[in-house]
């Protein structure tokens, strides 16, 4: 551990003390120890960010705090956890549920998959209020409400009476937030709180937090793998790596001057800020004419269409043979729709072509030789991967779909494809489970790359990623452009990777483009006010 310059403080004591901690996962009588002996600290107002890549023990580090984790499964080896006076270690199960969501907070990573699907709004922030104040649902409804509008809920009051899944997923992280902050807790532990979210939304999350810690004076564990979110965000920072804090101190003399090798491979792992040059002489592989893809909302016993969602609205765009387009906007401007548009998995008016054909008013037979030349890459490769098939069959089905080669051939075909993306072909006998995120989505570029497509269309594949497994992606995707010629589709909400990967770039706004244009020139010279707020927001957000 480096010396750390400690931000000043009026209290010296501090409110989270760690010392020595080691913790491991119980399998049968053996124990396989994830963390090795952490040491810190988090005084009260504090704001201490914890980086680190997938792996590394952040999670279980913080998730052992609340001790969150079945006790059957893991093991505190060694070390101590004292909250506020309290060991942790030792306390009794009532005195957790007095400090769990009372003294300390926590929002978690994925608020769809840690809000109650059955339960709504109300009752879910007012059952925290009765747990720790005894208050009945018509005392604590005023204080739901009234910690709904703090965290700047639209329609606030309507919003109590919905279920999770009628929320966007900003809308779910602000429920989050005031269900972690409804008691104001000392501490909040915050879990990637952001990592899915668009950079717009992000920021408001972020800036929210901010506002809330001044209002309350609570200390902020913030976990995150977004080294650009922590310079800005964070006063301190803790730099973790198998197991142990490799590094600590103040968040910007540790990024102007890492000591540690660790941490200068995080920094040096940012995407780069120059542009790939567009050649626009290279043949367009593919193009938008004009698409719309209108939704019916559909009202009344008879389900009769009184109006449409535009998801897209009269956009047209070009890609360019061996280069990437980039398109860009917040969720719900229509970026994802037009993707699976291109590949024709939304119905869709206006043009589509593809290689010279006008695919828009193929049929399923036409279209499905087609179908090998263009390809998806999913944002979630874990999801997108079937658990019950090997890697062998999951590269190879479409290969079997679509008659290529006898099964000698193919399987020298997914050897190849393994190789392409850095795998072991090996590997290829075990199922997705047993692979981490980065290699996941290798094995989804694998399955992508064995049909050699011309065109592959990217929907946010590196946001779930940690930034150096980005980096290696990213490096990986550029390479195998170069020596394929392939043509990117790459749709996401992180502007720093489209400026490192794409040539041009589509602003899309509402089912609109608003400015589309060479790469270089838009991050430059924005023209559209909301390009402008767009990279604003990417690359100087003020969190306050």
């Amino acid at each position: 551990m480096t010396g750390e310059k400690r931000v000043e403080r009026t209290d010296t004591t501090p409110l989270l003390e760690i010392r020595g901690l080691r913790i491991g996962f119980r399998k049968g009588e053996e124990i396989n120890e994830v963390v090795h002996g952490v040491d810190l600290d988090l005084y009260p107002g504090d704001n201490l960010a914890l980086v680190g890549e997938s792996g590394s023990g952040k999670t279980v580090t913080a998730q052992s705090i609340l001790r969150l984790y079945p006790e059957n499964l893991v093991a505190y080896t060694g070390g101590s956890i004292r909250f506020a006076g309290t060991s942790i270690l030792d306390a009794t199960n009532p005195e957790l549920r007095a400090i769990r969501g009372n003294e300390a907070g926590m929002i978690f990573q994925e608020p769809l998959s840690s809000l109650n699907p059955l339960h709504d709004i109300r009752k879910q922030l007012c059952e925290s209020l009765a747990l720790h104040r005894g208050l009945s649902l018509a005392e604590a409804s005023p204080i739901a409400l009234d910690w709904l509008r703090r965290v700047g809920l639209r329609d606030a009051e309507k919003r109590l009476t919905a279920y999770p899944h009628q929320l966007s997923g900003g809308e779910r992280q602000r429920v989050m937030i005031a269900l972690a902050m409804i008691n104001e807790p000392k501490i909040l532990i915050a879990d990637e709180p952001t990592t899915a979210l668009d950079v717009t939304i992000q920021a408001e999350v972020l800036s929210l937090i901010k506002r809330l810690q001044a209002e309350t004076g609570m200390a902020i564990l913030f976990i995150t793998h977004d080294l650009s979110v922590v310079g800005r965000f964070a006063e301190r920072v803790a730099v973790m790596q198998d197991g142990l804090i490799v590094e600590t101190g103040d968040t910007e003399t540790v990024f102007a001057n890492p000591q540690h090798s660790y941490t200068k491979a995080l920094l040096d792992a940012e995407p780069g800020d120059v542009s790939p040059k567009p050649d626009m002489n290279k043949p367009v592989i593919a193009e938008f004419r004009d698409l719309k893809v209108h939704f019916p909302i559909q009202k009344g016993f008879f389900r009769r269409t009184v109006a449409y969602v535009k998801a897209v609205d009269g956009v047209s765009a070009a890609i360019r043979e061996g280069q990437s387009l980039g398109v860009v906007g917040e969720s719900g401007s229509g970026k994802t729709t037009l993707g699976k548009a291109l590949l024709r998995l939304e119905s869709s008016q206006g043009e589509i072509v593809f290689q010279g054909h006008i695919i828009s008013d193929m049929d399923r037979t036409e279209m499905r030789p087609l179908r090998k030349g263009v390809q998806i890459i999913f944002q979630d490769p874990y999801g997108s991967l079937s658990p019950r098939m090997s890697v062998e069959r999951i590269i190879g089905e479409g290969l079997e779909i679509h008659n290529i080669g006898e099964k000698e051939d193919r399987l020298r075909l997914i050897d190849e494809a393994m190789r392409e993306v850095g795998l072991d072909p090996s590997l290829k006998g075990r199922y997705p489970h047993q692979f981490s995120g980065g290699q996941r989505q290798r094995i989804a570029l694998a399955r992508a790359l064995v049909l050699k497509p011309r065109l592959i269309v990217l929907d946010e594949p590196t946001s779930s990623l940690d930034r150096s497994i980005q980096f290696q992606v990213i490096e990986l995707l550029k390479d195998l452009q170069t020596k394929h010629d392939l043509s990117y589709l790459f749709i996401s909400h992180d502007m720093a990777v489209v400026r490192d990967l794409c040539h041009e770039i589509a602003v899309m706004k509402d089912g609109k483009i608003v400015e589309s244009g060479p790469a270089e020139r838009i991050f430059a010279a924005p023209e559209h006010p909301y390009t402008k707020q767009l990279l604003e927001t990417a690359f100087n957000p003020v969190f306050s």
